[in-house]
This record gives structure tokens, C-alpha cells and sequence, in this order.
């Protein structure tokens, strides 16, 4: 079996190797925590969203209610118009 001697030059692309590996670990911790940062930021936008939707829906809905309320009176008061009408054109036709 053979022995393998380590030479200076071999040690010092081994350092160089792992000097290398760490720079890239960090390179990747940072990228990863820049991510994280992101992900964040996207959920709390997209929970103001959420709650910007619920909003509108919530006020097209009272708009609903009220146009509702609107016809109604609407036509409450176009009965009353023309009951009324049809006084005003008895009591006429009867004056006659």
C-alpha cells in the first residue's frame, strides 16, 4: 500500500478549497436570509391585500343593501304618486 505525502502545494489548494467553500456558504446564508426577508415582505402584502378585498366587499355589499333600500322607497313612493293620481283625477272627473 502506498503513502501518500502531503505536499505544501496540496495543502494549499486544499485551504484555497475550503476558504472557497466557506465564501460560498456565506455567499448562501446571505442570499437565504435576503429570501427569507422577501418571503416576509410578500406574506404582509399579501395580508394587506386580504384585507383590502374584504373591505370592498364588505362596502359593495352596504352599496347593495342601499341601492336595495333606494327601489324600494322608489316604488313605495311611485305607489303613493299614483294612488294620489288617482284622487286628484276622481275628485276631478267629479267636479266635473
Amino acid at each position: 500500500m502506498a503513502v501518500v505525502r502531503w505536499t505544501d502545494e496540496m495543502l494549499d489548494e486544499l485551504s484555497s478549497s475550503v476558504s472557497e467553500m466557506r465564501e460560498g456558504m456565506s455567499e448562501m446564508r446571505e442570499s437565504m436570509d435576503e429570501m427569507r426577508e422577501s418571503i416576509g415582505e410578500v406574506k404582509d402584502s399579501i395580508d394587506g391585500l386580504r384585507i383590502t378585498a374584504q373591505a370592498l366587499l364588505q362596502v359593495a355589499a352596504q352599496s347593495q343593501r342601499d341601492m336595495e333600500n333606494v327601489k324600494q322607497r322608489q316604488a313605495e313612493n311611485d305607489e303613493r304618486f299614483n294612488i294620489l293620481l288617482e284622487e286628484v283625477r276622481y275628485l276631478s272627473r267629479r267636479n266635473e
